[in-house]
């Protein structure tokens, strides 16, 4: 049986980035367990202390929910300050991550693309590429990196060195799923023309979808496959 392993910097972020993924894992199966690193809140300028942790429960609520529309297991939350993880030495945020991948054992790793605008999305992936080394005895045979709207695009790098997918994955019977997942981040929904909108969100799967002769998909660039 195949295991899957999303890691995400914040919940939303594994709907955004391969939901419609996840989902077809579910379908043919395999075993899907997400890790969020951060509560994706604390960052923001809420000075109640009571209404902070209140919005903390409720985002990883939403996760739970999602996660139950898509069929993955419960969450496994690691609890970092959000939009921080650059404040933590990359060796505790390692060997926090590193106990429950040897625990899961996947097959497979989704994760954050390297090039990303914000700051936990990079250090996530500098973290995941670290752990997941090419040993001889790792379970991890295959390492994908996800694009988040209004993140990875929003990049600007003059070596253009951007999110270019060279994988990509028919959602075509599951982008419902992953929108109907997403919905339960209300709260992280902005309107269109916004990219992480409901409509921006179904239109990128469309358009990864056209440019790999699909109806919908989802675009990843391939880390390492063994």
């Amino acid at each position: 049986m195949k295991k899957i392993l999303v890691i995400a910097a914040h919940p939303d972020d594994e709907v955004l980035g391969c939901g419609g993924t996840m989902s077809k894992h579910v379908s043919l199966g395999h075993v899907v367990n997400v890790i969020f690193l951060t509560n994706g809140v604390s960052a923001r300028l809420i000075k109640n202390k009571k209404k902070l942790k209140k919005q903390i429960s409720d985002r990883k609520k939403s996760a739970i929910r999602a996660a139950r529309v898509i069929g993955s297991k419960k969450p496994h939350f690691l609890d970092f300050h959000d939009n921080q993880l650059d404040k933590h030495p990359l060796l505790k945020i390692i060997r926090s991550l590193e106990t429950l991948i040897m625990k899961i054992k996947p097959n497979t790793i989704y994760t954050h693309f390297k090039n990303d605008l914000n700051i936990d999305h990079q250090v996530v992936n500098k973290a995941v590429t670290t752990i997941c080394r090419p040993k001889k005895k790792t379970s991890v045979k295959k390492i994908l990196f996800f694009e988040v709207p209004s993140s990875t695009e929003w990049q600007i790098d003059e070596d253009f060195n951007q999110f270019n997918p060279n994988w990509f994955e028919d959602i075509s019977s599951h982008l419902s799923k992953k929108l109907l997942a997403l919905k339960e981040y209300r709260s992280e929904l902005v309107k269109w023309p916004h990219p992480r909108s409901l409509k921006g969100v179904k239109s990128l799967a469309n358009w990864r979808g056209a440019t790999a002769g699909y109806n919908a998909a989802e675009g990843f660039v391939l880390g390492r496959k063994i």
